[in-house]
């Protein structure tokens, strides 16, 4: 995509013009969370700057304007995913405490002993260990779709797992330690068949691809703001309407509720019944204005530039002696996760941190990936709209450059 433009997009980023050690920043960890803007910067300072307030409860003028601004992040939010309502955007922290609240709420009210719990291989720990905290409490068992060593699922054992004792799947669109893209379309067909509700962890998809919920018609869907190129303190639980009506409050305090007395309280309406308490209002904000900068550069044209810095990056690293990529599916996101011959993934991190290059060392929050490949860890590259062919360039000379010092 010689017309995308990067250069453009890259000069509204202030933070890419910072050196690190005395070279240019290459900044390859937006797995972790994405750089922001200047648009979603000047939200948060103007905010607290002219307009901050509590929101919901004030009749003042400036309440009165942080809760329009804050109000139409939902529907920006509405919008982007598709959904068909705005009471079905309940703001949280991140993707984990959704997925929490999903489990403690949902899952506590309808998952029994002896019910099957269904998630995969390659999840991330928010998307396994709430699971397995539920399944203690509950007596219900959780079960693994395995996956090849290309990174992909074995969907004829998805479907040989999936059965009448099934009461909930929950699989990661997009792998944040493989970068594997899952065919979560078809999975929720195969789901629904069975009436199983699903939850897709879209943390990692919806920075890099278009989401339509009621195209996928996933029953949850959750993201972080902070990956989004937006503010930390902010994500969003998305639910069918009929779902989170009947489900009950997560957390229990202000702005949740309809009426208190000593001896009951009435639950507000959706969204609020889920959202007790002052929430985090100028993040709230500030993801609506990165939502505004994705919208006009659009999606697509992410995507499609996104994949051709991935396709280019993996036909460098297969040429370097020693470097083995980990998880190779056919449909995968813009992550080259990879190990070198005897040098582990730190000192791989920490070498290229002294070229001002950064990426990710470790686990990244999957360490039944890392077992399943047989490695303590991996480094991890991932990128960006803002990225170039000439720092992935950058990345592959540090990398032949350290696999000289280390011999």
């Amino acid at each position: 995509m010689t017309n995308f433009p990067v250069e453009k997009i890259r000069a509204d980023f202030p933070i890419l013009a910072e050196t690190i050690r005395n070279k240019p920043l290459v900044y390859l960890d937006n797995a972790a969370t994405c750089q922001k803007p200047q648009s979603v910067i000047d939200s948060l300072v103007h905010v607290y700057a002219h307009e901050y307030a509590n929101v919901h409860r004030g009749v003042h003028t400036l309440s009165v304007r942080a809760t329009d601004k804050y109000e139409s992040t939902r529907e920006k939010v509405r919008s982007f995913i598709n959904a068909a309502s705005d009471k079905e955007i309940i703001f949280v922290r991140g993707t984990t405490e959704a997925i929490n609240l999903v489990a403690q709420s949902y899952g506590r009210t309808n998952i029994q002993a002896g019910d099957e719990i269904l998630i995969s291989a390659m999840e991330h720990h928010s998307n396994i260990v709430p699971w397995q905290m539920l399944c203690e409490q509950t007596g219900a068992v959780l079960k693994v779709i395995p996956m090849t060593t290309q990174g992909e699922l074995i969907y004829e054992e998805f479907e040989r797992l999936l059965t009448p004792k099934t009461k909930l799947l929950a699989v990661v669109h997009m792998s944040n330690a493989l970068g594997t893209i899952n065919p979560v379309k078809r999975m929720i067909d195969a789901a629904h068949a069975l009436d199983v509700p699903v939850l897709i962890d879209g943390a990692q998809a919806i920075p890099h691809m278009s989401v339509d919920v009621q195209a996928l018609d996933c029953d949850f869907y959750v993201f972080s703001g902070h990956k989004l190129y937006g503010p930390a303190g902010i994500g969003v639980l998305y639910g069918k309407q009929a779902l989170l009506e009947a489900m009950p409050p997560y957390h229990g305090g202000g702005d949740m509720i309809k009426r208190v007395t000593f001896e009951k309280s009435e639950y507000a309406g959706l969204p609020n019944k889920f959202e007790a308490g002052t929430p985090s209002i100028a993040d709230g904000i500030a993801l609506g204005a990165a939502i505004d900068y994705l919208t006009a550069v659009g999606m697509d044209t992410i995507a499609a530039y996104e994949a051709e810095l991935l396709a280019y990056a993996t036909e460098q690293a297969k040429q370097i002696k020693g470097l083995k990529l980990i998880g190779e599916a056919a449909e995968k996101g813009a992550i080259l996760s990879f190990v070198l011959d005897h040098i582990h993934p730190h000192d791989i991190g920490t070498m290229l941190d002294s070229l001002g290059i950064a990426i990710r060392a470790g686990h990244h929050c999957a360490m039944p990936v890392m077992d399943f490949y047989g490695v303590p860890a991996t480094a991890r590259a991932s990128f960006a709209m803002y990225n170039t062919k000439q720092e992935i360039d950058f990345l592959m000379q540090g990398i032949q450059s350290l696999i000289e010092v280390f011999g």
